[in-house]
């Protein structure tokens, strides 16, 4: 496994001494259960630009780290990746600003990466490259070793061509991916664009492919590239075993106690991200109050914003708005011990988490662009009760799989409004109907069916090295 992130990261700041401790982040809890029940390892920096052990054995996971500096965290992370790719993937809600100095920066990043995978990487390895942070990785690592099997999925949207093609370095990105046997994204839209990108910038013949998955298949001299949809999902039955436990059970009931139990809980769980809709969300709560359709008397709107990439000049904005907009809603509509938004910068653990999705009468998973948003699956795996609405997006990847939930415009802030006041106002019978299919889909449709379903698609894919290489069960994702 190869992200930019280990499961963990190396703190030098702790008080007892330096020491690993878990890092957060949706790619992190979706990943770590499939490595850990097969012989594999991942490769990723460890979180700090300061020295950090060459390996470790995080309790049954070889972890392998790859140093950063400083430098190369503000160029390739914080300005390319994340100034320049993550705006432009995401319809470039914000302008993507493009800087000749984080490109060679990238390109150092990415190739010291296909170097640390190639000096591990056991013969006819198959290996799974993830998200846009390393773009590049899968070419590189094929110049170095061709033996190998190579897998790369997208976590966020693949943008159109007409957008893409603004990126100076566009054609070394996309031969960069085109170093991958199979090719994943969240869904077929983004695998549609993906090929069109292909035939217009390097005039490669593609294939339509029929199957569960796949899209489609870009045919270079001597190989093709498969490419297909594969929805990312979660630990369906660990979430539901916690949710279902005497701890979060027991808090859930203390928050709704301390919020008011006669107050609707709204809940926003989101990163603090210019994407994810917090700023549109908080507008369309502070009408309904203008309006008098709901009162700080009877409605309550928990917004959890985890912190994100905060020296990234646009999260810096996007922070100082939205906390203007709290400041402003509990100025005008708090009356004394009771003000509408509770508004909590963090990022929280996992029981916490869950008691507070069995608490809320209403999950608001509103981005303006999202590439699947787990935070739309967990809630229902959270409501063994069937209780609880969902308002989703219509732009995050999990709207096409969640039918179910009340789905909705947020650029349209009467659409969105119209949606909160339905979700707190659904009869039960239908609140139950529509959370007991949410659930069901997310039990059929968890982790683990994403990743065995894109293994075997690219255990199946011609490749180098022994007929068994690429069999997800008998080698390691990379040994």
């Amino acid at each position: 496994m190869v992200a930019n992130r280990l499961p963990v990261q190396y703190d030098h700041g702790h008080p007892g001494g330096p020491q690993w401790r878990r890092s957060p982040g949706g790619l992190v809890s979706a990943l770590e259960p499939i490595l850990r029940s097969r012989r594999g390892a991942w490769v990723g920096w460890s979180g700090t630009t300061e020295e950090a052990p060459a390996a470790i054995d995080g309790d049954g996971l070889q972890l392998h780290p790859v140093p950063l500096t400083k430098d190369e965290f503000r160029d390739y992370y914080e300005g390319f990746s994340n100034a320049t790719l993550w705006p432009l993937f995401h319809d470039a809600v914000v302008p993507p600003l493009y800087d000749q100095d984080w490109w060679t920066s990238y390109r150092q990043v990415n190739q010291r990466f296909a170097e640390h995978v190639a000096a591990l990487a056991g013969p006819g390895a198959t290996v799974w490259v993830q998200d846009y942070q390393l773009l590049l990785v899968p070419a590189l690592l094929r110049a170095l070793r061709p033996d190998v099997r190579i897998g790369f999925f997208l976590h966020i949207p693949f943008p159109p061509p007409e957008l893409f093609l603004q990126l100076p370095w566009r054609g070394e990105i996309v031969d960069g991916m085109l170093g991958a046997d199979l090719l994943g994204f969240q869904l077929p839209g983004g695998a549609q664009n993906f090929l069109r990108l292909a035939h217009r910038l390097r005039r490669h013949d593609s294939t339509d492919r029929e199957g569960a998955a796949l899209v489609g298949s870009v045919l270079l001299p001597g190989r093709e590239v498969r490419v297909g949809a594969f929805p990312i999902s979660i630990d369906t039955a660990a979430l539901e075993a916690l949710a279902d436990s005497e701890p979060v059970r027991r808090q859930a009931g203390q928050i709704r106690e301390r919020l008011g139990p006669d107050r609707r809980i709204l809940l926003g769980v989101d990163r603090l991200d210019y994407t994810k809709g917090i700023d549109q969300r908080l507008r369309a709560f502070e009408e309904l109050l203008t309006e008098g359709r709901i009162s700080a008397e009877d409605t309550v709107l928990v917004q959890i914003a985890t912190p994100s990439r905060e020296r990234v000049e646009h999260y810096r904005h996007h922070r100082a708005a939205v906390e203007a907009q709290v400041g402003r809603i509990n100025g005008v509509f708090s009356h004394v011990g009771r003000a509408p938004v509770h508004y909590l910068h963090t990022t929280m653990g996992s029981t916490e988490l869950a008691a507070l999705y069995r608490a809320a009468d209403v999950m608001l998973v509103t981005p303006l662009r999202d590439g699947m948003n787990l935070v739309a699956k967990e809630f229902p795996a959270c409501r063994p009760d069937l209780g609880g609405v969902l308002v989703l997006s219509e732009f995050a990847g999990a709207a096409r799989e969640l039918t179910s939930a009340l789905l909705v415009n947020p650029h349209d802030l009467a659409d969105l409004k119209a949606a909160m006041v339905t979700a707190l106002e659904l009869d039960p019978a239908e609140r139950r109907e529509r959370m007991s299919a949410l659930r069901a889909r997310v039990r059929e449709r968890d982790v683990a069916y994403w990743a065995r379903s894109f293994l075997a698609e690219l255990s199946s894919c011609p490749g180098s090295g022994d007929p068994g290489a690429g069999d997800p069960e008998c080698a390691g994702l990379a040994a």
